[in-house]
């Protein structure tokens, strides 16, 4: 019988992993590198299911038989040809009999495989377990300021070799605000942006600042999982400046493609109560006519700067201009260079 094994991080690095569930089950979420190789598809799996209710195991387990055993020898091939003589990590949900049943498959064909212990259900007990009580790998840089500074644009033209940074917007695939999702499809799941920014996190560097972009608890409809909104309230904290004009011209080029106006339309109805009855027709006119900068300012001066930071309950630690990324990197740097000389 395949050895069972329980899951640590190092694995992700040194075997070639094999998501046995079905398509649906990866697409929700999977280990960090894995490939799927379903052993069922997404409808045999709720025959499977039903049939196990309805008449027990056995039967399903015959079923299960009538349905893969003409595909095992594919099977074995494709896991083969991923893992390029690597010793394969297989799992399942639950470290059950889909699992299992891989891995005798490929100890058969003389192929070196372990099952995970406990399947995906124990690497995500870990995953939640390592946010519960959140601590970063290295020391933490928040960067706040008001929206059409270009954060985004700044965090993540910052230089790689100094700096790790952890686009949270990009993880979530929206840009945390009321108009974040427009361009954007936020097809994510809770659980697959936790893996995410677990293995983000994971592979860190304890050498240098990991830099993440301020954000509320929810990024659309993600939540920041645990304690980690708790960790960056306490963190290092970087106000950034922009005059208006420059953040005007930002968001203009954020948002200046008309494929987006239907979504822009959605998106000012569900702030028409906050901006109120005049402002929301002004803005809704610019929108129709598509007067880019116009609904931008209109934005940045009757919601967002009345909106976000109303209320800023801190002091950041250094404050910076984007009006140029590259000068504003080197003020980074020196700030941060600064402190680290302090007793």
């Amino acid at each position: 019988m395949p050895d069972k094994i329980s899951f640590t991080p190092s694995l992700l690095d040194t075997h070639c992993i094999i998501d046995v569930r079905t398509p649906l089950e990866f697409a929700e979420d999977h280990l960090p590198g894995a490939v799927n190789v379903p052993i069922l598809n997404n409808e045999e799996r709720v025959e499977i299911g039903t049939l196990y209710k309805q008449e027990g195991p056995q039967k399903a387990r015959m079923r299960g038989l009538e349905l893969t055993c003409g595909r095992f020898a594919a099977m074995v091939h494709d896991v083969v040809a991923h893992a390029a003589e690597r010793t394969v990590l297989v799992y399942c949900w639950r470290g059950g009999l889909r699992s299992l049943s891989m891995a005798i498959l490929l100890e058969m064909g003389g192929h070196p495989v372990v099952q995970l212990r406990g399947g995906y259900r124990a690497f995500r007990n870990q995953v939640c377990a390592c946010f519960e009580a959140f601590t970063p790998p290295a020391p933490l840089i928040v960067i706040h300021g008001m929206t059409g500074t270009g954060k985004t644009t700044f965090i993540n033209g910052l230089d790689q070799e100094q700096w790790t940074v952890i686009d949270l917007e990009g993880l979530a695939c929206h840009r945390g605000s009321a108009f974040g999702e427009v361009g954007l499809v936020q097809h994510i799941s809770q659980k697959r942006f936790d893996t995410l920014l677990w293995d983000a996190f994971r592979r860190a560097p304890g050498d240098r600042p990991i830099i993440v972009e301020g954000e509320s608890q929810r990024i659309g409809k993600i939540s920041l999982p645990g304690t980690v909104y708790v960790t960056m309230a306490d963190a290092c904290k970087v106000w950034c400046h922009a005059s208006l004009k420059t953040r005007v011209r930002r968001l203009a080029g954020e948002y200046a493609c008309v494929e987006y106006r239907e979504a822009m339309i959605v998106a000012l109805e569900r702030i028409k109560k906050k901006l109120g009855g005049v402002r929301y027709a002004e803005i809704k006119t610019l929108l129709y006519n598509w007067d880019v900068e116009g609904i931008a300012r209109g934005l940045v001066e009757h919601y967002y700067d009345r909106l976000y930071y109303k209320n800023r309950p801190w002091t950041p630690d250094v404050e910076i201009e984007l009006e140029d990324f590259g000068r504003a990197g080197q003020r980074l740097a020196e700030f941060w260079s600064e402190r680290q000389r302090r007793p």
